[in-house]
Order: structure tokens, then C-alpha cells, then sequence
């Protein structure tokens, strides 16, 4: 698990006694259990020491004083700050375990929507099941794929131009515009259709760009000198970016945050989060952030710029191709208070199993 860089965990640890570090761990234990602040007089029942309320309130004015914990609103009990929050999940969050049935729920039901469906459909499962399972928002960022190719072919759209059109496997279609050379004849298109289609179909654009390349030597034994130039014109075609289209971001779950905020009367952060969510270009930033990431990171509030009106957490991880080359981004969404210890291993483990079913559907 990585965490943003934020303040040196180990000079609050050697701030803190070990009655400190326990009164700070069981206070914030219970805020994230209940989102309600915890009293001193609470917290002093809750201990395995014997310590009496007064003494509680004692070194919950350390902690106050060191910014771990604080005061909202006129409540008499406190809550964790933000850094509070850092300070727990960095140095005594005690992650839990997937068993064997969860995981094998997880695995089941990824692998019907892999195996039924498109890409798509596996990607919106993943993040509809994280929200199931955190009560928060789910959400998956992909980036597009390089398809691999099932068929391709020409078509003349005028005397100067005509249209590639390249046919995933997954049925994804993508047509880019070639410019024809002077004094071609029909014949010469079918050719190059030919030529093209046995070199770069069941490959991907990447692998098909590789082999034209090492065939481009060798082509002019097998093509006439027109429809070779035609081929080339493919070529330089395929090699620029195919387009346009933005990485997919799929979010599910966003009436488990209403929930939240209404249980917590906090409606403004609610429409700041989902003003956030709908515009989905911060989202993925995320993906570009996750490229240098290993395992589970966990931003909390203003340690994303995504979520610092907001006062959410986002907990994810990147899943990767059979090239190990991070492809996309999942997690969960909500508000700080979130079930770390629950959550985090249910996101490394589905980023785990969906990185395995995307490997098999390209």
C-alpha cells in the first residue's frame, strides 16, 4: 500500500506515549464505525487501560494540540483531523482479509461479465460490486485499449481518399481516412486490403504496427508499386493515435453517498462531490497519477485536488496488462470516515482479478 507524501508519521509516534496511541487509535476506531465524535467519557470504557474520563480529556488535549484530532462544531466529543486520519491509516491501520468465499464472489462474478460480455460490461461490474461491498461510490478509469483486430479493409470515399476500417474482436469499430495515390485502380485497393489483412489481423494495432514493419522490406515482391504505395499510406495512417476517444470512466453508487450526506447533514459537500463526479476530468487524472503507483494508494480530503472541496477519501489501485503496463485505475469513493481496514483489500484484490479477465478479453 502507498500513501501521498505527507507529514513524517514516526514524529508523531515518538510524540505519542503508548496510552496516547491507544486512546488516539480506539477514538478514531470508533468515529470511523459511527461518523459520530467520540467523548472522553466513552473513550474511557472502551479502553483495556483504567484511566478515568478526566484523564482522557487530558491527552485528548495533547492530541488536539498536535492537529490529530479536533472538535466540530459544538460537539463535546472529537473527531480525527484530516492529518489525524494520515497519521492512523499510515502507522496503526491493521488491514483485514478477504476469506476464500468473498473472494471467490468477487472472482465469480467479474469473470460471468468477462466472460458474456464486452470489455465494458466486466469494467462496470467491478465498480457496480466496490460500491456494493464499501457502500461508497464505485469507480473504474480505463484507458483505451489496443484492440485487436478481426478484420480490416478499404473503401473508396472519393479519388483522393479512402476510409481504413479496422474491426476489433470485441466488435469495436474504428475507420480513419487514407489518402490515395495518383492512378489507382480497384484492384490495387483489394490488394493492399489483402496485404494489410494478413499481416495485422488477430494482432493488436501495437503488435500489427510492429510486424508491417518488419515486412516493409519484403512487400515489394508481393504488391505492385501502386498498391504498395497505398500500403505504406495504411501504415503511416495506423501509426498516428487512433483518435479522439478519452479513457472510459465508469461510476456506480453514487446514492450511497447521497445516504452519507444526508445521515451526516453535510448536503453541501454531497453536491460538491457530485459536481466533481459528473464532470469525470479529474477522474482521470487519476489514471496518469496510478502509472507510478504500486499497489493501493489512499488520498484522503485535500490530498487530491479532485477532492478537496468535497472532504472525500478515494482508496485505489492499478490493474495492469499481460505486459504489466497499467491499463486502468479502480476504487471507492466516500467520505473520510471510510472502513479502511475493510476496503482496501477488497480494491487490491478486484484490481487483481479484473487486471487477469482484461488480459484475456484483448
Amino acid at each position: 500500500m502507498t500513501t501521498p507524501a505527507g507529514p513524517k508519521q514516526s514524529e508523531f509516534l515518538s510524540l505519542l506515549n503508548e496510552r496516547s496511541q491507544e486512546i488516539f487509535r480506539k477514538l478514531v476506531e470508533r468515529y470511523l464505525d459511527t461518523g459520530e465524535p467520540v467523548g472522553s467519557r466513552q473513550l474511557s470504557r472502551m479502553l483495556d487501560l483504567s484511566l478515568s474520563p478526566a484523564s482522557v480529556r487530558n491527552v485528548m488535549a495533547d492530541l488536539e494540540e498536535l492537529g490529530l484530532i479536533r472538535a466540530p462544531h459544538v460537539s463535546a466529543g472529537r473527531a480525527p483531523t484530516q492529518q489525524g486520519l494520515r497519521f492512523f491509516v499510515d502507522a496503526m491501520l491493521e488491514l483485514g482479509t478477504i476469506n476464500d468465499t468473498e473472494r471467490q464472489r468477487i472472482a465469480e462474478q467479474i469473470g460471468q461479465s468477462a466472460h458474456s460480455g464486452t470489455p465494458e460490461d466486466l469494467l462496470t461490474e467491478a465498480s457496480q460490486m466496490l460500491s456494493g461491498l464499501s457502500r461508497g461510490a464505485g469507480v473504474v478509469i480505463a484507458a483505451k485499449t489496443d484492440m485487436r483486430l478481426k478484420h480490416v479493409e478499404f473503401v473508396r470515399l472519393d479519388s483522393a481518399t479512402a476510409m481504413a476500417i479496422l474491426v476489433g474482436e470485441d466488435g469495436t469499430v474504428e475507420n480513419r481516412i487514407v489518402p490515395l495515390p495518383p492512378g489507382l485502380e480497384t484492384g490495387a485497393m483489394t490488394k493492399a486490403s489483402n496485404y494489410l489483412a494478413h499481416h495485422i489481423v488477430g494482432r493488436t494495432l501495437g503488435e500489427a504496427m510492429v510486424e508491417l514493419q518488419r515486412a516493409e522490406a519484403h512487400q515489394q515482391t508481393e504488391l505492385d508499386e501502386i498498391s504498395n504505395r497505398l500500403v505504406e499510406a495504411g501504415i503511416a495512417t495506423l501509426s498516428r493515435p487512433g483518435g479522439n476517444q478519452p479513457p472510459t470512466v465508469i461510476v456506480r453508487g453514487q446514492a450511497n453517498l447521497i445516504d452519507d450526506a444526508l445521515a451526516s447533514e453535510d448536503i453541501e459537500r454531497l453536491r460538491e462531490l457530485l459536481d466533481e463526479l459528473e464532470s469525470k476530468r479529474g477522474l482521470i487524472e487519476l489514471l496518469g497519477e496510478a502509472d507510478t503507483a504500486e499497489g493501493v494508494r489512499i488520498f484522503i480530503g485535500s490530498e487530491n485536488k479532485l477532492f478537496s472541496l468535497s472532504g472525500s477519501s478515494v482508496i485505489l489501485s492499478p490493474y495492469k496488462d499481460a505486459n504489466q503496463k497499467v491499463v486502468g485505475v479502480l476504487g471507492v469513493i466516500g467520505p473520510t470516515r471510510l472502513n479502511y481496514a475493510r476496503i482496501v483489500p477488497v480494491v487490491d484484490y478486484t484490481a487483481h482479478v479484473v487486471g487477469r479477465m482484461v488480459q484475456r478479453k484483448l
